[in-house]
């Protein structure tokens, strides 16, 4: 009797959930829009022309049913970042993974619906490069009569953090996947879609945060740069980060913060200095030796409103800003200690025990040049990366989700190996030649139902070291612990966190360092844990199976 009194109040408490939830219908319009940036007119693709994007507010428990017509020149999808995708893999929108691209003069709806969670997250597109106008942010409020795990602040801003090009992006990347070489480093950092005070012809854009003296700001950070990470910090102001990657953290005060491409931190600033304007900053952490980087500094202005009402921007009598003291661009101290401030604001019930345990080593390689080619990597060869020496080819013709729900052979293997193949001294400076080359695959690892998986992710020194951050799609993860240089079993499992470590979905900490001879650090690793859910969650309804449209199963 008593059980079944819990049950139906159970049911009754669902359904108020779920009678407050919301439907939310948007139209995206992907097409070419002409801005001017950095002296020079440009055609970008965007959304709805917006560069960044608009911004998508919702509320736990809501739906989103986006639409989303391409009238650019560009195939296209779009993914959710950070979102769950619980029973909605289709939706999740990496091209050629979960679903094909959407073609030029197509339309594909987006469908999916936010089930626990909270915070920052961003959208963006994830085909070639066209992130890097095509992004915007994606916050998510706690459900009706549910409050922040802090005080309310009295405002709050999304800041997207992202890179510029002179060029067309997709040309950019396009001229280094012919050539094997690096692609070119950006021509700027942009807070907003705009470079700032310090570029040519920048400062009549400069992105302004109006504040008043005594309130508290949430400032909502996204990070859609491309290739660089980002030390960020404000001038005369503490920030005190409680969320990053949609996820609460143990509040902390700090002077900077460094966020990777794709990831999200939340701060709380109080506006308690004299009235005045302060630079918000950005610059580059590029740690890896002789790799070249965008060495410029991108700036918005937090403005204080003066005699109770705000300042007309641009005006001759306004004071200069003042400008933040940020790190150097390879200062590893700083971001590692950034990194390993990051706790859940609570004791968490870890994922146990551990039944699936993967070993993954990530680093760059080196392909041949094709005939009758000239490559721009080392020694003519054309540059390349892997996993467990493994470099993923896309698909091209049918996207993996297709191909596993249907059966179609031939597209991927279930060869992907759980370890690396050759044991070796991962971030030694003495690494063989004949391990530059990895092999080519479209490998993928299956995972049982219900399996609780501890990642081990190895930097190596393989050609050279770099900074790399790693993204799940589709799931938090606790990270467990960071390290410098190689992973020992025996000594580092007993330095796994397993009371308050950070949950996760994007993860670049330091363990990514490579050949800092500065301060004697080499690549290092990180463990992670996540549980993994059944693969019928995957199967698609409705969607693009490469070349058309039908609904599926």
């Amino acid at each position: 009797m008593f059980s079944s009194f819990l049950s139906n109040l159970l049911l009754l408490l669902l359904a108020v959930v779920y009678a407050n939830a919301d439907i939310q219908y948007h139209d995206f319009i992907v097409k070419e829009t002409p801005v001017k940036r950095l002296c020079k007119r440009h055609r970008i693709i965007t959304v709805n022309d917006q560069y960044p994007g608009p911004t998508l507010t919702v509320t736990d428990g809501d739906t989103l049913v986006i639409k989303v017509t391409n009238l650019a020149r560009y195939n296209i999808t779009l993914h959710w970042h950070g979102i769950r995708q619980l029973r909605t893999a289709w939706a999740d929108g990496p091209d050629y993974i979960t679903q094909c691209p959407i073609v030029p003069g197509a339309t594909y709806v987006y469908q999916f619906t936010i089930i626990d969670q909270e915070g920052t997250l961003w959208w963006h597109a994830h085909a070639s490069w066209l992130r890097a106008t095509v992004h915007g942010a994606l916050i998510i409020y706690p459900k009706l009569g549910k409050s922040y795990p802090f005080d309310k602040p009295q405002r709050e801003y999304p800041i997207i953090l992202g890179e510029w090009w002179n060029r067309d992006p997709n040309e950019v990347l396009r001229q280094a996947t012919i050539t094997g070489a690096a692609p070119n480093v950006s021509d700027a950092f942009t807070i907003n879609g705009r470079p700032g005070d310090l570029y040519s012809c920048s400062n009549q854009g400069t992105s302004l945060f109006p504040v008043v003296s005594g309130e508290t700001i949430l400032f909502r950070f996204i990070s859609a740069s491309m290739n660089t990470e980002l030390f960020v910090s404000i001038a005369g102001h503490l920030m005190t980060v409680v969320a990053a990657d949609s996820a609460y953290t143990k509040p902390f005060t700090t002077t900077v913060i460094m966020l990777g491409p794709g990831q999200t931190t939340d701060v709380l600033v109080t506006a308690d200095q004299p009235e005045g304007r302060y630079y918000i900053a950005a610059r580059a952490y590029a740690s890896a030796q002789g790799v070249p980087f965008d060495n410029t500094t991108v700036t918005a202005i937090l403005e204080y409103k003066f005699s109770g009402c705000t300042a007309v921007h641009g005006a001759q009598t306004m004071p200069i800003p003042l400008v933040p003291l940020l790190p150097a661009y390879n200062d590893t101290a700083t971001a590692t200690a950034f990194s390993t401030s990051l706790r859940s604001p609570e004791p968490v019930n870890v994922p146990d025990p551990v039944n699936a345990s993967l070993f993954f080593t990530v680093g760059l390689g080196l392909f041949n040049c094709p005939l009758g080619m000239t490559c721009g990597g080392p020694n003519g060869t054309r540059f390349g990366a892997s996993t467990n020496n493994v470099s993923f080819v896309l698909p091209s013709t049918i996207s993996l989700l297709q191909a596993y729900y249907f059966d179609v052979p031939g597209i991927y293997t279930e060869d992907f190996p759980p370890e690396p193949p050759i044991i070796f001294d991962f971030t030694g400076n003495n690494i063989s030649q004949s391990l530059q080359q990895p092999v080519q695959g479209t490998r993928v690892y299956r995972l049982k139902y219900g399996s609780v998986v501890q990642i081990v992710l190895q930097g190596t020194n393989i050609v050279g070291g770099e900074e790399h951050p790693m993204h799940v799609h589709g799931y938090q993860f606790y990270v467990l612990a960071t390290g410098f240089g190689n992973f020992n079993p025996d000594v580092d499992t007993e330095k796994f966190n397993m009371v308050d470590p950070p949950e996760e979905h994007y993860w670049c900490s330091r363990q990514w360092v490579g050949s800092d001879t500065v301060s004697g650090r080499q690549p290092g690793s990180v463990a992670c844990a996540l549980s993994h859910r059944r693969a019928s969650d995957v199967g698609p309804r409705n969607g693009i199976y490469c070349g058309e449209w039908r609904r599926g199963g």
